[in-house]
């Protein structure tokens, strides 16, 4: 096992187990995973193994992948592959990049950036703490989706691009959100009282918060993100360019090794 130095190192790791036809297994959390994403999207037959090793790891969450190392190594044997698909935002300025779970921006990008600055003993409760910081100082922004369908305007909180379900460590904000339907779960929750907010805030790891009136969920391949004021777009928990930007599904982009049992992630049969 190579020990990676940084995400280009896990990149470069990842490309050469793939050019070599070996699977590419990540100890890491979504960062890496998604960085690995990246690299091997447009690699046929480059597989990826996740052994969960961040603090958030909501991509093994999703695919019931367990937390114990030793189990996980028992789903790299006995596990199969399904094709799974990634989002690539292409933001106003700078690179591309492919994600794994969750690309969003407005009031996720205040509590991101504070959650990646905080210590790192909070371990999975770093994001939470990272949106309760975020609260005190957040204004609503202006925000539009654009869809190939619909332009949705609103004032609020937040945009997310979700390809998966889940991120921040359990934060369950696009439920319904499925890894092979090709689509991406675009989840707009409008302006509305701090304190409701924070009332609502538990919710959001059950995913029963999009039954709110404040929520509403968009379904496209595509989506363009804008803002009435400057917003970095954060995902798999790392920044990746600023607003205005694209974001859009990549069909069964990347193929994971699976738990056999993990048909609900899927909308197709396995």
């Amino acid at each position: 096992m190579d020990e990676t130095t940084d995400l280009a190192h896990a990149r470069e790791l990842a490309r050469r187990a793939a050019d070599e036809e070996r699977i590419a297994v990540a100890v890491s959390g979504d960062g890496m995973i998604g960085a690995i994403a990246d690299e091997l999207r447009e690699l046929p037959g480059a597989v990826v193994g996740i052994v969960p090793g961040g603090r958030g790891n909501d991509l093994a969450r999703v695919l019931g992948i367990p937390t114990d190392p030793l189990a996980a190594a028992n789903v790299l044997l006995d596990g199969i592959e399904r094709a799974v698909d990634v989002g690539l935002v292409e933001p106003a300025v700078g690179p591309a990049r492919a994600f794994v779970g969750i690309a969003s921006a407005g009031f996720d990008s205040d509590a991101n950036r504070i959650a990646n600055e905080a210590p790192a003993w909070l371990g999975g409760a770093v994001y939470a703490y990272g949106a309760l910081r975020a609260l005190v100082a957040w204004r609503p922004a202006r925000l539009t989706a654009l869809t190939d369908d619909e332009r949705f305007e609103f004032q609020g909180y937040s945009f997310a691009a979700a390809s998966s379900r889940a991120y921040g460590g359990g934060m369950f904000v696009a439920p319904d959100a499925l890894l092979d339907d090709g689509l991406l779960d675009i989840v707009c929750v409008a302006d509305g009282s701090k304190l409701r907010f924070l009332a609502n805030l538990p919710r959001v790891f059950s995913g029963t918060h999009v039954h709110e009136a404040s929520v509403r969920v968009l379904r496209a391949r595509s989506v363009r993100l804008e803002a009435d004021r400057d917003f970095v777009v954060y995902a798999d928990g790392d920044p990746i360019g600023p607003l205005p930007a694209t974001v859009t599904a990549l069909a069964g982009a990347i193929t994971v090794i699976c738990p056999p049992e993990v048909a609900s992630a899927f909308g197709a049969a396995t």
